[in-house]
């Protein structure tokens, strides 16, 4: 029987995609790369990150430590490694790396050499015999939350959207994640979305599992803000969800990030909802707002044996994601 680990449970390695010259990043490189390495060197602190590049030449010298570090030349599109790296499962015991479809969000963006990449780090042989499985069929690691114990948290608007799939039923979508994923319940959100995001809604960008009981999530006060509406309409049907054993879930609501727009006026996806949890920190991103400090003693609470890091993260959204959506962790066998 196939499970998804949960992100909390013991990880291998981190795996990361840095922005180069040929990337949506190019006019601003040098303001990109910053929170990249920032965030390659919070996760080294404590475990292996895999840094695939376009050109390793130099990269290494923009680092005061590279232990824990590996440097990796494959060709990409783009940075986004959460949606487009290895989604694993455990099996027997074992690890196993599954190669999901990557289409660019629904075709939005051209991911060719994206798609690409696990099969060619695969071949490096950086992931040893970890076996890999590549299924013809769109996921993004993004759009799927796992409690590790056979729970999918996850989002309508994504995995059933027309541009994923052919825009399968809630029920077909569920027999996929059975099959590939050994999904036992998905626990489904109808509502909340972020201006500025490009993935429909993904569920990272909106609430996360941090224990098989407890569910954070973004909560927006301002009933005059855009999100109003459609945030509490999630917030209440979360409400409703119940664990395995029939209890309501504890849930702690994160503050909605103060607006932040680009230079089109354009507001862009700020949300503390994509934070990572690796085996030595909780690391999240912060905006230059004022409920950067408030989020961080939410994160205190939640996580009091991890150090927490916080991220400026504001060049990131400015291309649609942020700190979780650039990382993609690879599970330990020994973690279960």
């Amino acid at each position: 029987m196939r499970i998804v680990p949960a992100e909390w449970q013991k990880q291998r390695a981190v795996l990361m995609a840095f922005p180069h010259q040929n990337s949506d990043w190019a006019d601003d490189l040098q303001g990109a790369l910053t929170p990249f390495i920032r965030i390659a060197q919070a996760i080294a602190y404590a475990e292996p990150v895999y840094i695939v590049c376009d050109n390793t030449e130099n990269i290494s010298d923009m680092f005061c430590s590279t232990q824990n570090m590996s440097f990796i030349e494959i060709a990409t599109n783009d940075t986004w490694t959460r949606d487009y790296g290895y989604i694993s499962v455990e099996e027997e015991g074992e690890l196993k790396l599954l190669d999901f479809t990557f289409d660019g969000w629904g075709g939005k963006f051209e991911a060719s050499l994206d798609n690409t990449v696990n099969k060619t780090l695969h071949k490096k042989g950086y992931l040893g015999t970890t076996p890999l499985e590549s299924i013809d069929f769109v996921l993004e690691g993004g759009s799927i939350e796992s409690d590790g114990e056979g729970t999918i948290l996850t989002t309508t608007e994504c995995l059933c959207n027309p541009n994923r799939n052919g825009g399968l039923t809630k029920e077909a979508v569920e027999k996929k994640l059975k099959e590939y994923l050994g999904t036992k319940r998905v626990l489904w959100l109808d509502h909340g979305y972020l201006a500025g995001d490009d993935t429909d809604s993904h569920i990272d960008t909106l609430a996360r599992f941090v224990s098989v009981d407890t569910i954070t999530y973004v909560q927006c006060l301002d009933e005059e803000d855009e999100h109003y509406d459609a945030l509490k309409k999630m917030e209440d049907q979360l409400k409703t969800f119940k664990t395995f054993e029939g209890k309501a879930y504890t849930l702690v609501p994160l503050p909605m990030a103060s607006a932040k727009f680009d230079d089109e006026g354009n507001r862009l996806a700020a949300t503390y909802a994509n934070f990572l949890i690796t085996n030595g920190a909780l690391i999240y991103p912060t905006y230059s707002v004022k409920e950067d400090k408030e989020v961080h003693e939410i994160f205190k609470s939640l996580f009091p044996d991890k150090e927490i890091v916080p991220i400026e993260c504001s060049r990131l959204i400015e291309q649609g994601g942020s700190l979780h959506c650039s990382t993609m962790q690879i599970p330990s066998n020994s973690g279960y």
